[in-house]
């Protein structure tokens, strides 16, 4: 199970922000995750759970935001939507060559809100 991994991943960086910014706690994460990063948002969840026990993110909420899968066909300029599975067909032209997908695979902290800070949110790029 992948979302192990990416909550642990978040939550070390999460942490170490916390740490830098001499942060009491989290009260929020705000994660975006693309529709075809793969990942299952309640396996997400459960697991960010379970890597925030026992650190300075303990008991934080996990917001995620998805963003759908977006491509565009250079030869063609047309853009449409990408699902699960990616069908990276042309739907215009019919290339199979030059399509470049937009969106979809991000997977990154948006923004980290410390505890007993209200209104003041740390901005974590990832």
């Amino acid at each position: 199970m992948h979302e192990m991994s990416i909550a642990a991943a978040v939550v070390e960086q999460v942490e170490a922000a916390a740490r830098d910014h001499a942060a009491p706690g989290v009260a929020r994460v705000r994660l975006q995750v693309g529709e075809l990063a793969g990942v299952v948002a309640e396996a997400l969840d459960f697991c960010f759970e379970l890597a925030c026990a026992g650190t300075l993110v303990e008991g934080a909420v996990l917001d995620t935001e998805t963003v759908a899968g977006r491509a565009r066909c250079a030869p063609c300029a047309v853009e449409w939507a990408v699902g699960m599975p990616p069908d990276l067909g042309c739907p215009s032209c019919s290339a199979g060559g030059g399509v470049e997908l937009l969106s979809g695979r991000e997977l990154q902290i948006l923004a980290v809100e410390w505890a007993g800070r209200p209104g003041a949110p740390a901005e974590q790029k990832g």
